[in-house]
Order: C-alpha cells, then structure tokens, then sequence
C-alpha cells in the first residue's frame, strides 16, 4: 500500500464533493436529522471499517459528524482511504 500523490488524491476527490483534502488526511462533515440517526450512522460505519480493518479519525456532536481518514502505516492518503469514504457515503447517502 502507498501513499498516494496530491494529484492523485485531489483527482480521486472529484468523485467525492463532500469530501476535502489537508493535513495529510482526507476530511468530510455529515449532518442527520438527530441524535439518533447519526449515531445509527456511525455503528453501520463501524461495522464496514472493521469489516476492510481500516478504522476512522471522527467525532460526534449531536447531529454531526466529522470524518479524517488517512492510512497511518504510511502517513498520508492512500486507496483504502478512499475504498472506506466510498463505503460511508454510501452509508449516509441513501439513494433516492
């Protein structure tokens, strides 16, 4: 597994517009309507990370939560950063 480029992780990020890129890490905020419905959200999340063994930088205030992902291992972005903020768009994005 590598770090992957600025380059290539800016052009990754276009697939991912909640999504934004500093301080080595990719970053997103989530806002539900509630307490509860973030909380659901996160143990789907949590489930899904322990499931790739990639686990997220976040935290939770009422209704928001705040994601860092980055690959420790390596010390920047790499595509299982990517592979886990696809799968928790997919989580707090429901399709219409």
């Amino acid at each position: 597994m590598s770090k992957l480029s600025k380059q290539d992780i800016e052009k990754k990020l276009l697939r991912f517009p909640d999504w934004d890129y500093s301080n080595d890490a990719i970053h997103a905020e989530f806002e539900f309507e509630n307490f509860k419905d973030c909380f659901s959200a996160m143990s789907r999340i949590a489930f899904e990370c322990e499931a790739i063994n990639h686990h997220p930088n976040w935290t939770n205030v009422y209704n928001v939560l705040t994601i860092s992902l980055s690959t420790h291992d390596v010390g920047g972005v790499t595509n299982k950063d990517f592979k886990l903020a696809e799968a928790i768009e997919t989580i707090v994005e429901p399709e219409e």
